[in-house]
């Protein structure tokens, strides 16, 4: 039998039940799972991968990050002073470096600096196995409104027409219906997997508020309903509860933080079956309040978490105690390099969530999310060999995921990195 392998698990979760099994054998061939057993033998012209130290999890999914640059104590820089190919090469630096730290997968939300589309051309490319990395699937750029989150020319709003010449650079910064039905059609022409809206304001822009509604009802109807007869999804940035709401009612498939969350909108996401994919990692200074922690932070980002610390508290909570489809994502811009996904672990642990809920949120759910679980997500018959292991203690130490023993995907081994933080 060709490419054959057994992985020997010290403790297996695999992203179905919640539970560690013991004694678990899984035989792949040619990068596919051909049994998960006890008593799976070892076939002589097998290559055996002894993780018995380990415990050994599905390849982790990061269903929220920003794969364009290289440095997030330089991110506003990176903007204007690199160019599109150097973003490009940030986006390929990313994908390696999440795979090394044991997530096989990753969504890209839009890019954070460029308006390129280099995101699609790095996911072909290790697609087709040109480069190794993380499997990507792709926003390639946010519709936005001009002035909104979305819109990085905020920054140069004392300059208007500095502001209005770099906002005329972003193709889909617009307004009205028929510009959004539009900038959707052109989005999944180029090559996007889903749709990305900014849909209120935040807290990393300098001119906004994250209770600001951003784009009308109109726009928003008409985003969703040109994705969704195009068979695409649709997400947004949103945090203002009324907001999410009206989307819901509109059939949007997910959405992105929800960070000031409440007891009527976490109802109405379990009762249309939408996700929440929630980036607690950057909003955990303010959850957490840690105000020495806080300093390192933007003057306008650390205002509004010292703002909107209460609501974030709550939030938080209500989020935690709730019956959403819950992803794990997270969003880091402002906090931690964009590859150091298990960051988000010890925000979620820290929080209460329940470690079983926490790793099938990063493994199953968010499979399910990028539309990738027909192949991925979980360890079982039939899915594609992304496996990752762990010689931290996953049901107690939160930074469990910031230490990646181990990473196969498709069935290939590659080296592994811990966080440059630990």
């Amino acid at each position: 039998m060709r490419d054959l392998k057994v992985i020997i698990c010290g403790k297996l979760y695999d992203g179905i039940h919640a539970e560690l099994q013991e004694n678990k054998r899984i035989l792949i061939q040619n990068g596919k799972i051909l049994e998960v057993s006890e008593n799976t033998e070892m076939p002589e012209t097998a290559e055996e991968i002894d993780l018995s130290h380990l415990t050994v999890t599905p390849g982790m999914i990061d269903a929220h990050m920003h794969m364009d640059y290289l440095d997030w104590r330089r991110i506003r820089a990176e903007v204007y002073e690199t160019s599109e190919e150097m973003k490009t090469l940030a986006i390929l630096r990313c994908a390696q470096k999440a795979l090394a730290r044991g997530f096989t997968s990753v969504r890209h939300m839009g890019n954070i600096n460029g308006v390129g589309y280099g995101i699609v051309d790095v996911r072909n490319a290790i697609d087709k196995g040109l480069f190794h990395g993380a499997r990507i699937i792709a926003a390639p750029l946010s519709l936005c409104a001009p002035g909104s989150h979305g819109d990085a020319s905020q920054s140069y709003a004392g300059n208007p027409r500095a502001a209005a010449l770099l906002q005329s650079m972003k193709p889909v910064c617009g307004t009205g219906r028929d510009f959004f039905t539009n900038a959707v059609r052109e989005q999944v022409k180029y090559g996007a997997d889903f749709i990305k809206i900014m849909a209120t304001g935040g807290f990393f822009t300098p001119n906004d508020t994250p209770l600001q509604k951003q784009m009308n009802d109109e726009e928003l109807e008409a985003v969703i309903r040109t994705a969704h007869e195009l068979g695409t999804t649709v997400t947004a940035h949103v945090y203002a509860p009324d907001m999410m709401r009206t989307m819901l009612e509109m059939g949007i498939d997910g959405c992105e933080h929800g960070s000031l969350m409440d007891e009527e909108t976490a109802e109405l996401f379990v009762e249309k079956g939408a996700y929440l994919v929630p980036t607690f990692c950057p909003y955990d200074e303010a959850v957490h309040y840690d105000p020495e922690k806080l300093k390192d932070k933007q003057p306008e980002f650390r205002a509004k978490l010292e703002l909107y610390k209460d609501r974030l508290i709550a939030g938080r909570k209500v989020i935690v105690g709730s019956k959403i489809k819950l992803g794990y994502g997270t969003d880091f811009v402002a906090n931690h390099q964009n590859y150091d996904s298990g960051w988000e672990y010890d925000a979620w642990l820290r929080s209460g969530m329940d470690p079983f809920r926490t790793l099938q949120a990063a493994t199953k759910i968010n499979a399910e999310i990028l539309g990738i679980d027909a192949f991925t997500g979980t360890i079982e018959a039939g899915k594609n060999a992304d496996i990752s292991a762990w010689g931290r203690d996953l049901l107690h130490d939160s930074k469990a995921l910031l230490d990646c023993a181990f990473v196969m995907k498709d069935g290939i081994s590659y080296p592994t990195e811990k966080s440059e933080d630990l």
